[in-house]
C-alpha cells in the first residue's frame, strides 16, 4: 500500500489565517492538525491542534496543571476568545521543523516513520509541488489494523 492509496482531501490554512478560524476548522471536522500552505498552495508546515491549544492556554496553566483546576469555565472560555486577532503564524514554533511531506509512492512504513520522526499527526502528500491531500495517523492505523 502506498501514500496515494491512503491520501484523502484535507483542508489547508495559510500563515495569515485567523487562529480562531483554524481552531474552528480543527473542532468542526475533528482534525488532528492542519496543513499550512504558502501563497502557491505548497505545504509549508503542519499545524497540530496542540499548537493552537498552546496559544490559548495560559503558560502558567501549562506549567502547573493544579492552577488549571482552579480556573472556572467562564474564565476558560475567555482564554479561547483570546485567540481572536491572532494568526496561524503565531501558533508555529520559532524553530522550523522537518516538514512532514512525502510523495505518492511512499510506503506505509515510510509514512509511519515520518510521522514518528516529526511528531506529526498527519503527512502531506505532494506530487510535483502540488498538494494531493494528507494521510492522517487515524487513516494509517485503520488501514494497518484492517490488513
Amino acid at each position: 500500500m502506498r501514500a496515494r492509496d491512503l491520501t484523502t482531501d484535507f483542508p489547508t490554512v495559510t500563515l495569515d489565517t485567523p487562529t480562531i478560524e483554524a481552531a474552528r476548522l480543527l473542532a468542526d471536522q475533528d482534525l488532528p492538525g492542519l496543513i499550512v500552505v504558502d501563497e502557491g498552495g505548497r505545504p509549508r508546515t503542519v499545524l497540530p491542534g496542540t499548537q493552537v491549544l498552546r496559544l490559548a492556554v495560559p503558560r502558567y496553566c501549562q506549567d502547573d496543571p493544579a492552577l488549571a483546576r482552579v480556573v472556572d469555565e467562564a474564565h476558560a472560555d475567555a482564554f479561547l476568545r483570546s485567540l481572536a486577532g491572532r494568526t496561524v503564524r503565531e501558533c508555529l514554533p520559532e524553530e522550523p521543523r522537518e516538514l512532514p511531506v512525502t510523495d505518492p509512492d511512499a510506503t506505509v512504513l515510510e509514512i509511519a516513520a515520518l510521522m514518528a520522526r516529526t511528531s506529526s499527526p498527519l503527512v502531506a502528500v505532494v506530487d510535483g509541488g502540488r498538494l494531493l491531500g494528507a494521510v492522517t495517523l487515524q487513516t494509517l492505523l485503520d488501514r494497518v489494523v484492517a490488513s
